[in-house]
């Protein structure tokens, strides 16, 4: 992503200048001019000064979530590739809807809905051309291309975990949303999204206890028994409980 990332920088700054000279008049808020970024704006102000012409406020935007919205398709996909190029479109769509944006919620979950949309339609076009050209994209399963070993082991369980439930914890755990953020998201009553995040802690935790059965080791000729092997798995980051803050 880092040596893609200033090329992104100067095509998405470009498309945003441009958009923004392009903007009609009529559009425009005369009592309002376009202010400057600084970095104690909030995300939100800063997305209403975008709309209104500044450029630079997009910029600071830009740098502020250009990692997180790469990591969450990174963690969704096996190519590095794909990951960095809807992360580019999120931010192109993000550009080309910005006269039309309206503060109804926060900022950072209206990006995240621009992304899940993206994801969910890149999806759709790999089902497509599996379907039709009967393949399926020979790219290794992104928890095998991990750096570390505990990584490995939780990127493997996570994998198992049922669909709406998998994308409510790494929500949650990952990208850090509240409980609100991810049922505006998903789509789900809160309680829906509290009870669905405790079950996939619960399975979670679950798959990544070491199986009781495989610490026990056969007697040996003499009839003794063998010194049982350890099977626990590498430490793993903690996952937060139940009662955690929204």
């Amino acid at each position: 992503m880092h040596e893609a990332m200033p090329a992104l920088v100067l095509d998405l700054e470009a498309l945003a200048r441009n958009t923004m000279n392009e903007t009609p008049a009529s559009q425009a808020n005369p009592a309002s001019p376009p202010t400057s970024a600084s970095p104690g704006d909030s995300d939100e102000q800063l997305m209403l000064a975008f709309s209104k012409g500044s450029a630079e406020c997009f910029t600071e935007l830009f740098h502020r979530y250009k990692q997180p919205i790469y990591g969450f398709f990174r963690r969704r996909l096996a190519d590095p590739v794909h990951a960095e190029e809807l992360t580019q479109e999120t931010f192109f769509a993000l550009v080309r809807a910005a006269a039309r944006y309206q503060p109804r919620a926060l900022f950072r979950t209206y990006l995240y809905a621009i992304g899940m949309k993206i994801l969910h339609a890149h999806r759709r076009k790999i089902a497509f051309r599996e379907t039709f050209f009967g393949r399926r994209d020979s790219l290794a399963d992104p928890a095998r291309q991990d750096s570390t070993e505990s990584g490995l082991w939780v990127r493997r369980a996570v994998e198992k975990l049922e669909t709406t439930d998998r994308e409510v914890l790494m929500l949650r755990e990952f990208e850090q949303l509240s409980y609100a953020e991810i049922a505006d998201l998903l789509d789900l009553p809160l309680n829906t999204v509290r009870s669905r995040l405790f079950r996939a802690r619960t399975a979670l935790r679950n798959l990544l206890e070491p199986p009781v059965a495989s610490l026990a080791e056969p007697a040996d000729i003499n009839g003794s028994q063998a010194a049982p092997q350890s099977a626990s798995p590498p430490a793993t980051p903690s996952i937060a409980q139940k009662g955690d803050r929204a």
